[in-house]
């Protein structure tokens, strides 16, 4: 523990150095293979040489002007994201909670109502605003009283959600995959109804799509696989690889919201960060996409074999197991190993290894586990 450092984390006693693909070095020089990706962060994989290329490029050019102008890295951004989201205006911060933030005044401008609801369970970051909308009471209890007309509704309970809903809600707020609060997939129904109560109410349908975009559940946002398409969704982490970058995307047939002077970053749309995350969107194709889905499904075949998993949940490799025991005693025991994971909740194995993550290195991290769990 260093004491210069304010003690907000349950850091492993490991000091990582380097990086490379799948693996990362620690100050001993021992490698480990990266099952966390920095909690599905690094998606290509520690010094991509895409990203890496992109961002040392930009840096020779230019770091920062502030968004009093355009610089052609965030233009082109912004171009990328509405392409893929079939029309859309973007929003750069530096975080997912800077992100969710972002939505949230969104919607409370677009409709004029204050109203959110969320769903128990859910996670959408550690900021005052972010953290009022995030269902989980251990996270909320020590900052209380926090903001007020918030709602939580039960994940896939359609008359949960109904009955939160009111006309006075301004935004229903989901994930489609909940990530934090330990990998619980939301039905095509749910997100339906979430979506048909949106439209009758007045209120706009946010995803919160931080942890479940940029490829991480084999397809590039994750409310693909519904087929439901919300007014506007959250992106963050994997998004640039590793630099911090945070983006609200607004669709094109969405309600009017935010006019000039209604929200700002300084940092946001920073052109290094927006560098590498176009270089990250260039190596999504289709067929790197289809790659994760089966490798997926082999994680979570190779994870329900094993002993003391009692069911295995997610999509792609966004995955979370659960366990018959503290996971956290797993996690430092996989530490010892080699294998790095984490945790979705006390028992909850969270997995999201490199998108580029193969067939063998799968494999190696599942026999690692099930040494420790046998």
């Amino acid at each position: 523990m260093h004491s210069a450092v304010l003690p907000v984390y349950a850091r492993q006693d490991l000091t990582f150095v380097r990086g490379k693909g799948t693996t990362l070095y620690d100050a001993d020089g021992r490698a480990y293979l990266d099952f966390l990706a920095g909690i599905a962060v690094v998606g290509l994989g520690h010094c991509h040489p895409a990203p890496l290329a992109a961002a040392t490029a930009q840096l020779d050019r230019l770091w920062h002007v502030s968004n009093l102008y355009w610089t052609e890295p965030m233009v082109e951004l912004a171009e990328r994201l509405s392409a893929r989201a079939g029309g859309a205006r973007a929003f750069f911060c530096n975080s997912g909670a800077e992100a969710v933030e972002a939505g949230l005044k969104y919607a409370r401008k677009a409709t004029g109502k204050p109203s959110v609801v969320a769903l128990s369970g859910s996670f959408h970051g550690r900021t005052l605003g972010a953290l009022s909308v995030t269902g989980q009471p251990g996270k909320r209890e020590a900052f209380e009283p926090l903001l007020p007309h918030v709602q939580f509704a039960e994940p896939n309970e359609i008359g949960s959600l109904e009955a939160a809903v009111s006309p006075e809600t301004g935004c229903i707020l989901l994930e489609p995959i909940q990530g934090e609060g330990g990998v619980h997939v939301l039905e095509a129904s749910f997100v339906a109804a979430a979506r048909s109560l949106a439209d009758e109410t007045g209120a706009v349908l946010l995803f919160d799509e931080v942890q479940t975009g940029v490829g991480r559940t084999g397809a590039f946002f994750a409310h693909e696989h519904v087929g439901v398409r919300p007014d506007a969704l959250m992106l963050a982490k994997g998004l640039a690889n590793g630099l911090p970058i945070g983006c609200l995307l607004v669709l094109d047939d969405a309600p009017e919201g935010f006019a000039a002077g209604d929200h700002a970053s300084t940092f946001g749309g920073n052109p290094v960060a927006c560098a590498a995350a176009n270089a990250v969107c260039g190596e999504l194709p289709d067929e790197l996409l289809a790659a994760v889905t089966a490798n997926g499904l082999a994680l979570a075949d190779g994870l329900a074999a094993l002993p003391g998993i009692r069911a295995v949940r997610g999509a792609g490799l966004m995955l979370g197991a659960q366990l018959d025991r503290p996971a956290a005693d797993v996690v430092a025991l996989c530490a010892e190993r080699g294998l790095l994971v984490g945790t979705a909740g006390a028992d909850v194995l969270r997995l999201t290894p490199p998108l580029i993550v193969t067939t063998a290195e799968i494999e190696q991290a599942v026999g690692v586990l099930e040494e420790v769990l046998a």
